[in-house]
């Protein structure tokens, strides 16, 4: 009878482990989608980016947005699809360098 306890304990921590690292994929996520958000933004401030890129740039992160969304709506983010958005990011993120780099500038940053 001490096992039953036991055991009730032991799926509970568990299954509580679990959720706190779904927690820690989405956490990552959303932390990485900020700061991205945060570099289109001062792109666009410093007149690196026009407001063309920009809206394209936006227009990727709301993709990946919905990406996140979708993985989320069964209650947790699979290593997949956390894997899949990620992906997203990186490719997000070397956009976002592109554009910044590639010499097009904003009429009053000429």
């Amino acid at each position: 009878m001490k096992t039953l306890p036991l055991i009730a304990i032991t799926l509970a921590l568990t299954a509580t482990g679990a959720s706190a690292y779904d927690a820690s994929r989405a956490d990552r996520i959303d932390n990485r989608e900020a700061r991205q958000t945060e570099r289109i933004n001062e792109g666009r401030r410093s007149g690196e980016l026009t407001w063309l890129e920009a809206q394209r740039l936006r227009a990727e992160q709301a993709r990946i947005h919905r990406m996140e969304r979708w993985a989320k709506s069964d209650g947790h983010i699979s290593r997949e699809e956390a894997r899949r958005i990620e992906r997203a990011q990186d490719a997000a993120s070397r956009h976002i360098r592109q554009e910044k780099h590639d010499g097009q500038t904003t009429w009053w940053s000429r």
